[in-house]
């Protein structure tokens, strides 16, 4: 198995316009990923992500800095790097979504890239590998949904 990189591509019903605001802006991101975000959505703008309830030692808190934000057409970001790190394409993952006019919506395509450059040992590069992209297995649908409801709401 090849653990370069995660793919996807996904036409959603919206504009760029609309789709960029969703996968940028934290009121939007927090109504289809993490269950909190904080983020500066311009290049270099930092912030952090948070699964689960802050407050308890389960809580999966992971900063980010932005990489690219070109409305509508990208949106980018670095994650899972060690905390006080500047991340670099060798100690972070990058993730991107790629936004194209598409008929009446938009063609997403997103990519997580960077799991062999980190370093890690086999089994653990196996596993975050396997973990990010069931992730996005579960998180991308949920995008499609959020923003099928902005869209249907007057």
């Amino acid at each position: 198995m090849e653990y370069g990189s995660i793919e996807r591509e996904i036409h959603i019903d919206a504009t760029p316009e609309v789709v960029y605001e969703v996968v940028s802006r934290p009121e939007h991101l927090r109504e289809w990923w993490p269950d909190e975000a904080e983020l500066k959505p311009v290049p270099g703008g930092t912030g952090v992500i948070s699964f689960g309830d802050r407050s308890t030692p389960d809580a999966k808190v992971e900063a980010l800095t932005v990489v690219d934000a070109d409305p509508p057409r990208r949106f980018s970001f670095r994650w899972v790097y060690d905390e006080g790190e500047t991340p670099t394409p060798v100690n972070s993952l990058l993730v991107t979504f790629d936004l194209t006019p598409s008929g009446s919506g938009t063609l997403l395509r997103f990519s997580e890239a960077g799991f062999r450059e980190r370093g890690w040992e086999a089994a653990v590069l196996e596993n975050a590998y396997r973990e990010h992209s069931t992730g996005w297995d579960h998180f991308l649908p949920r995008l499609v949904a959020y923003v099928n409801r902005l869209e249907s709401t007057p």
